[in-house]
């Protein structure tokens, strides 16, 4: 996965055990998942006319994120529909032993929407060509 997104673990995103809350982990995502459109799409969106809703979300925690963690969520979209596609994620703790690194793998699927009908539409055309120049496709 090339894309990555850097995350501030906050105070606030603990548990009472010390962990991060798994209800941050979809706000990690959401992070991600702007990034990658705002570096790689690099378009204007007119959000409140047409963009996209988010379908689905998969996730699978497999390690506790601490305070001390230096997390990397790693994106890339894996599959271009007609009117989808999907964003798979991992969330990697850096700083953790290498049998340790991967606290998080989540997959989203990504509806393209006009707000304005209501109705789901095309892929644009544009996001289609820089989404694969960018995941080599």
């Amino acid at each position: 996965m090339k894309h990555q997104t850097p995350i501030q673990i906050r105070f606030k995103d603990l548990d009472s055990l010390g962990h991060v809350n798994n209800a941050n982990h979809i706000t990690y995502l959401e992070l991600a998942r702007v990034k990658y459109f705002h570096e790689v799409i690099n378009e204007p969106i007119e959000w409140n006319k047409a963009g996209f809703i988010i379908a689905r979300h998969e996730i699978d925690y497999k390690l506790p994120v601490l305070l001390e963690d230096k997390l990397v969520v790693h994106t890339s979209v894996t599959r271009i529909g007609s009117k989808s596609f999907d964003f798979e994620y991992q969330l990697i703790r850096e700083n953790a032993p290498e049998h340790a690194k991967i606290a998080v793998v989540a997959k989203s699927v990504i509806v393209c929407f006009n707000f304005e009908t209501h109705q789901s539409v095309a892929v644009p055309e544009s996001w289609i060509n820089k989404i694969k120049a960018f995941e080599g496709n």
